[in-house]
C-alpha cells in the first residue's frame, strides 16, 4: 500500500481482501480504530488507523480469535502504550517489505545492465 496520508475504505478493504462492511463493523467494535470522517461522511483512515485494522485483522482472520477474544486480549495485555509499540513494529515490517522490493527492483536493473555488456 503506497505511503499516503489518508486511505479510503475501498482501499482498506483491497489490501487485507474483506468487505468494506467488515472495516465498518470492526471501527464500531474497536474504539482505537477511529477514521476521520470528511464533510460528506466518508471515511479516511490514517496509517496508524491502518495498522491498527490490521493486528485486529491478524488476531480474528489468521489466529482465529472471537470479537470478544480479540476485546478481552487486549484488555489484559495491552494498553495504549502497548498497542503504540504493536504500530512499530507494523511500521517497521512495512519499511523492511518496502525495502526488500527496492531490492528486487535494484537486482533487475542490474541484471539487465550485465546483459547489455
Amino acid at each position: 500500500m503506497a505511503q499516503k496520508i489518508y486511505y479510503r475504505i475501498g482501499e482498506i478493504a483491497r489490501k487485507f481482501e474483506v468487505q468494506p462492511s467488515l472495516i465498518r463493523y470492526w471501527e464500531q467494535e474497536f474504539s482505537f480504530i477511529k477514521p476521520h470522517k470528511s464533510s460528506r461522511g466518508t471515511r479516511m483512515f490514517t496509517r496508524k488507523d491502518v495498522d491498527r485494522f490490521e493486528i485486529v485483522y491478524h488476531l480474528i482472520k489468521e489466529k482465529g480469535m472471537t470479537l470478544q477474544g480479540v476485546r478481552d486480549y487486549f484488555k489484559k495485555h495491552y494498553d495504549r502504550q502497548s498497542l503504540d509499540k504493536l504500530q512499530v513494529i507494523n511500521t517497521l515490517k512495512h519499511t523492511k517489505e518496502l525495502l526488500g522490493e527496492v531490492k528486487k527492483v535494484l537486482n533487475e536493473h542490474r541484471k539487465d545492465d550485465m546483459a547489455d555488456v
